[in-house]
């Protein structure tokens, strides 16, 4: 495959028109249509319909542009890296990650990287599901307890675990009562929590008092007394430290990792591999309470 010519239908791509992409790059328009007719021949496919005052990628043309694009970037990110004599991160980084996360240190962490890496433009999205990284254009994505994923790659930078907590206020039942909980949304219902404790396991029966969609404001809540709560244990160390909440014991089986991934068939950018870094300065062993300090700090 012709490589200028993949070039320049990316460019075409990108810029939504032939007129567009020849007065970005400088380049007649006329070179462009040429080239990317060329492409198409050699294909033996339709990358462009064609209309009278528009263009619109086909369905082949769209896998092209996003399965090269990116490659063609590193291509040329790689180029320029060399020509400078090295790999400063420059160009645009984005990232996916939970909500609970950013809400905690995505700000601070994205602030200091952009202070120390002033020729990338960080952009960072927050939303909890499972985003496509190829489909969306994402760099990296940090996800909790991702499941595995040949397409992706990475590390776990961080550990945490949840605990019950609840008011000092709220009296902790004796076996057979049932405690008000707060829950988050409609993902619980009155049940069973298993915990363990330095004395042994064992279990507290709940009822939901008070239905919330974030765990900041669950938090918020359980610090007034309406009830205990299942909570991240880098969420409430301050308040486990300052008595505005107890800890009744660990919640079994709640060992939570947050992963750092990219996609395994590209190559490590220098974007990436930056912030790989930086997440490793911002928390080195990764425990639970690194997240709450460096909140604070």
């Amino acid at each position: 495959m012709d490589l200028l010519a993949l070039s320049d239908f990316n460019l075409v791509a990108r810029h939504g028109g032939f007129g567009k992409a020849a007065r970005a790059s400088g380049r007649p328009k006329a070179t462009l249509s040429r080239r990317v007719a060329e492409l198409e021949a050699s294909l033996d496919l339709r990358l462009f319909e064609r209309g009278a005052r528009s263009l619109k990628l086909t369905e082949e043309g769209r896998a092209l542009f996003q399965r090269t694009g990116a490659l063609l970037t590193e291509l040329d990110e790689a180029a320029a890296a060399i020509a400078a004599g090295g790999s400063t991160p420059r160009g645009r980084l984005r990232i996916s990650a939970p909500l609970l996360f950013s809400q905690m240190a995505m700000g601070k962490l994205a602030a200091e990287f952009a202070l120390k890496h002033p020729q990338v433009q960080l952009d960072v999205t927050t939303e909890d599901r499972a985003v496509d990284m190829i489909e969306e254009g994402y760099d990296l994505v940090i996800r909790v307890n991702p499941n595995p994923d040949e397409s992706l790659v990475g590390r776990a930078f961080l550990r945490d675990r949840l605990v019950i907590v609840a008011s000092p206020r709220l009296p902790r039942p004796q076996e057979g009562e049932v405690v008000p909980a707060v829950v988050r949304g409609g993902r619980e219902s009155s049940g069973i929590w298993r915990i363990t404790t330095p004395g042994g396991t064992s279990q507290i029966s709940m009822e939901p008092a008070l239905r919330l969609s974030s765990l900041l404001m669950i938090r918020d809540a359980v610090r007034l007394g309406v009830g205990a709560a299942r909570l991240p244990i880098s969420l409430v160390s301050h308040d486990l430290i300052a008595g505005t909440l107890v800890c009744w014991g660990d919640v079994e089986g709640s060992d939570i990792s947050l992963w750092a991934l990219y996609p395994s068939r590209r190559l490590l950018n220098a974007r990436v591999s930056a912030f790989l870094d930086h997440l490793k300065t911002a928390f080195p062993t990764g425990d639970p309470e690194e997240l709450a300090a460096y909140v604070v700090c």
